[in-house]
């Protein structure tokens, strides 16, 4: 892989995408139950839980398979701005002692916005899909 840009893209895919798989499968292992009880003890409604939770789990691995790239990071700047708006933002940028802050959401909105914006096509399946570009045309600059 030559091109440094597509490098350091790649590596912000499967970081982004490792950490909310994580997540999204720490929701469901930790009961799902106790997720959808907090979503509603915040105003949401609880059946949100299963998505997030599932769109965290399907998007990471899709993300680290560089699988509908752009479309799951559009996803998680959307679940990111959610998340930060709605239950975040009060507890200011690291915390108020009873709840994280939004430091980690607003890193992972960066990283879902860089990759929103350039795409991911090093050892991506993106490639293979779709517009049927060839492997070779991965390290490429858009």
């Amino acid at each position: 892989m030559e091109n440094r840009y597509e490098a350091s893209t790649l590596i912000l895919r499967i970081v982004l995408g490792i950490s909310f798989f994580i997540h999204g499968l720490s929701k469901f292992q930790g009961g799902i139950e106790n997720t959808v009880g907090w979503f509603s003890s915040i105003g949401l409604p609880g059946f949100l839980a299963y998505g997030v939770a599932l769109i965290e789990v399907v998007g990471g691995i899709a993300l680290v398979l560089g699988l509908f790239t752009r479309i799951v990071a559009i996803i998680f700047v959307l679940l990111m701005v959610g998340a930060v708006i709605k239950v975040k933002l009060a507890a200011g940028f690291l915390g108020n002692g009873q709840m994280a802050g939004y430091e980690l959401d607003l890193a992972f909105l960066a990283m879902a916005v860089s990759i929103a914006i350039t795409g991911s096509k090093a050892y991506a399946l993106d490639l293979f899909i779709g517009k049927g570009q060839k492997p070779e045309k991965a390290n490429e600059v858009l």
